[in-house]
């Protein structure tokens, strides 16, 4: 029997000093940690929304479901780790209690959960009583201080995402970002005013590879509007940037574009380095697209219509375009496979078989806007 209690022993001293480890690694330590009981009901969770969205056929419908994914991993999380400290505490106590684990659960859990009915009976267990309590209170506040870091991540990323539907449309899609900017302001300001939204983004995108690779969680909470998404934001923007180098190399804001780009995929690699999936460091420049050149010819003739400053030919433009966007279109499509993003345009496959949507525009709108219905729009429908 003492045998038996001490590895009982034993094995609570483990689990506890695991469990410190996987609260101090996701709470406090500012570095993408894996803890292995974080990712443990991570995939738990998600496995059991996949189960429950498979049927649903509606996208609007699946992401009111899939809204409730990441708050719910967060308190399973919560909850595993007071059950595993709990635990913990039970074994630890069984040796100072002759072996009954009635009484060492019964104080574990007076202790943990402040509620002081199991006075402890010698110096043995009073110790570890005073360590559970102190844990169970600490535990409680470190997930309560971690919220309002985590929300106020969230709100600094969501306000300028909401802020590019204006631009961009939702869901958001780069040819898109240029017609409505080349449509809505004087060709002598449009250059500045992407030059100021590529500034913007590019420290946006610095802003999320930070707290989105330390705080994985971030990863899967959408965005309050059902195609607006922060992963399909980016791209847009991005893919806007690229298409602007490429298009248009004498107007374009070549330094901002440029930056924008190289900051977007770090960001995107970052974090998905940070979910585990792998990321390509160095990508042939000549590799093939997911995007074709047909439909890169598709979105030039839609950027045409709204007599956007062309420089060069659609033939002369693709290798450079597809030269930027292989930095950044495998991991990004692995990203939106993954997090379930919106099917926007040039954005990839989905785990639920979904046509890509373009972006929404109001029905009344004067004769010069672009009409939904023109043979570009019909032929960039059948982009991913």
């Amino acid at each position: 029997m003492t045998v038996f209690v001490w590895a009982c022993f034993s094995v609570g001293l483990l689990a506890l000093l695991l469990n410190w480890m996987s609260v101090i690694g996701t709470l406090i330590v500012p570095r993408p940690l894996h803890s292995n009981l974080s990712r443990m009901t991570h995939l738990v969770t998600a496995k059991i929304f996949f189960v429950i969205t498979k049927p649903v056929s509606s996208y609007e419908v699946r992401d009111r479901i899939l809204a409730w994914q990441s708050p719910m991993a967060l308190f399973v999380r919560l909850l595993v780790w007071v059950i595993v400290f709990d635990l913990s505490f039970s074994l630890l106590l069984l040796p100072f209690v002759d072996g009954d684990l009635w009484q060492a659960a019964s104080e574990a859990g007076s202790a943990m959960f402040t509620l002081g009915y199991a006075a402890p009976s010698n110096v043995g267990n009073t110790v570890l009583v005073y360590v559970a309590a102190y844990t169970g209170l600490i535990v409680i506040a470190l997930q309560i201080g971690y919220l309002p870091t985590l929300y106020a991540a969230f709100n600094r990323r969501e306000a300028e995402v909401t802020l590019l539907v204006s631009r961009a449309g939702s869901p958001s899609w780069g040819p898109e970002l240029l017609v409505r900017t080349r449509f809505g302001m004087a060709a002598q300001t449009s250059t500045s005013e992407l030059s100021e939204l590529y500034q913007r983004w590019e420290r946006w995108a610095a802003d999320v590879a930070e707290s989105h690779s330390t705080y994985l969680t971030l990863v899967w909470f959408r965005s309050p509007s059902p195609q607006s998404n922060w992963l399909n934001s980016l791209l847009s923007v991005m893919d806007a940037a690229a298409l602007q180098l490429a298009l248009s190399p004498g107007s374009a804001p070549s330094t901002r574009a440029r930056l924008v780009i190289r900051m977007g995929f770090t960001c995107l690699n970052q974090v998905a380095r940070a979910i585990r999936i792998p990321v390509e460091e160095d990508p042939d420049p000549d590799s093939e697209l997911d995007v074709t050149f047909e439909d890169f010819q598709a979105a030039v003739e839609l950027l045409r219509t709204v007599d956007y400053p062309i420089e060069v030919t659609a033939e002369q433009a693709w290798p450079h375009f597809r030269g930027w966007r292989v930095n950044y279109e495998r991991v990004a499509y692995a990203l939106a496979y993954a997090i379930d993003a919106p099917p926007s345009m040039w954005s990839g496959p989905r785990r639920f078989a979904s046509e890509p949507v373009m972006p929404h525009r109001p029905k009344n709108r004067t004769s010069k806007d672009v009409k939904p219905d023109d043979p570009q729009m019909i032929a960039q429908r059948k982009t991913r």
